[in-house]
């Protein structure tokens, strides 16, 4: 694996799943959390080469991720999340690459995505406001990238006929983060918290359109020959997700195994001679391992695709959404089942498996996982039907 990552994570793995508990009180990825993924160098995998990164294959990412969500899903899903973003930097100004990165390659570019603000231009760029949820791992950002409207000189979102979504780079002094706005029932490590931008000031060259990363252009503008650059967004960003909350769920699983090995029922029944309890295993780890090579296949089959000078236009990127959003679900309804024959000792508060199993289902919310769009317009694909519109953001 590119420059040793997994390894060094291994050689971690201990001290990293012990922080679990920790990060939960926190809110937020603890320091020691945050210091050993900087010094395992995941958050660099996807960072292009001319700014200490790797440039791996995104699957080699992938695998990264769920290995450290297996040891605690908050560590895993900044690893899906954080990470991603270094990918989309490539796609920037070289003005703003130096900016983030000219003196320290390990400054971390954070999100959300949605678009919670409205660009109104100005000489020079964008005058800039608005309010958004969800910026994970947050406290330990110095940049994020932020969901944006393109407007007119009014600040009035522009509709011709679509909206323009928009992709902005702001540094740490221009937003503000709004503490104790991330109380929820899992993935609490993650410090996922609100973010404020008011009046700020964007130059043009801290933009990205969507419709760039989604058609391919961005890349070639910039220029890029290395394979993971030409990906469409649709196949990269999901995958992050979709990797920790299979990690989260293998986590879960593991942690399952290691309680039912010695478990005794309230019958006196050692769960180990449960044929139904085992089979009910046996059938969640079928479906937990299905869910990984499907999404490992799928990211894969594109990169060579593109390596190949394919270029996937919107139908087959929605075939590929489906099979993530699927991955997604298959995973966490399996974690459902062997929760559920778990006892009531698996879930007291003192025991991983309640954490991992609050961590999935706090993971699979995320709106990259709702199915009903993405499904309604893959099968409009099946059957060579155009999807409207409003159906082709999260593709």
């Amino acid at each position: 694996m590119t420059d040793n990552v997994m390894q060094r994570i291994e050689e971690r793995a201990e001290e990293l799943a012990s922080l679990g508990p920790e990060n939960e009180q926190l809110g937020r990825l603890s320091d020691r959390s945050a210091d050993l993924l900087r010094e395992s160098g995941v958050m660099r995998m996807l960072q292009p080469a001319a700014f200490g990164g790797q440039e791996c294959h995104p699957a080699e990412w992938a695998e990264v991720t769920m290995r450290l969500a297996q040891l605690d899903g908050s560590t895993g899903w900044l690893s899906g999340i954080v990470g991603v973003h270094p990918w989309e930097m490539a796609f920037v100004d070289e003005r703003a690459q130096k900016e983030i990165w000219g003196e320290d390659p390990d400054v971390w570019i954070g999100s959300p995505y949605a678009p919670m603000g409205v660009l109104k231009p100005v000489d020079g760029g964008y005058q800039f406001s608005g309010h958004w949820q969800f910026s994970s791992g947050t406290d330990h950002c110095q940049w994020l990238f932020l969901g944006a409207l393109l407007g007119d000189e009014n600040g009035v979102p522009i509709f011709d006929p679509a909206p323009k979504l928009v992709h902005v780079l702001i540094p740490r002094s221009d937003y503000t983060i709004v503490d104790d706005s991330w109380n929820v029932v899992g993935l609490k490590g993650t410090g996922s918290k609100d973010i404020v931008v008011k009046d700020a000031f964007i130059p043009d060259y801290r933009t990205v359109f969507y419709d760039a990363l989604a058609d391919g252009s961005a890349w070639r503008d910039r220029g890029l020959t290395n394979p993971t650059y030409q990906m469409p967004f649709s196949a990269i960003f999901p995958l992050g997700i979709t990797s920790a909350i299979i990690g989260i769920c293998e986590g879960a699983l593991a942690h399952h195994l290691a309680y039912q090995k010695t478990r005794v029922q309230i019958t006196g029944r050692k769960v180990k001679d449960d044929p139904y309890v085992m089979n009910a295993i046996a059938e969640a780890a079928a479906e937990i391992h299905a869910s990984r090579v499907t999404l490992l296949d799928g990211v894969s089959r594109v990169y060579d695709g593109v390596a190949q000078g394919k270029e996937y236009e919107f139908g087959e990127r929605s075939l590929g959404r489906r099979n993530q959003v699927a991955s997604s679900w298959r995973a966490v309804r399996a974690v459902d089942e062997i929760v559920a024959r778990s006892g009531g000792n698996g879930m007291r508060m003192d025991h991983p498996l309640q954490r991992f199993w609050r961590d999935a289902h706090m993971g699979l919310a995320h709106a990259i996982n709702v199915p009903g769009l993405v499904n309604h317009a893959s099968a409009l694909s099946m059957i060579d039907v155009e999807a409207p519109g409003h159906m082709r953001p999260m593709i």
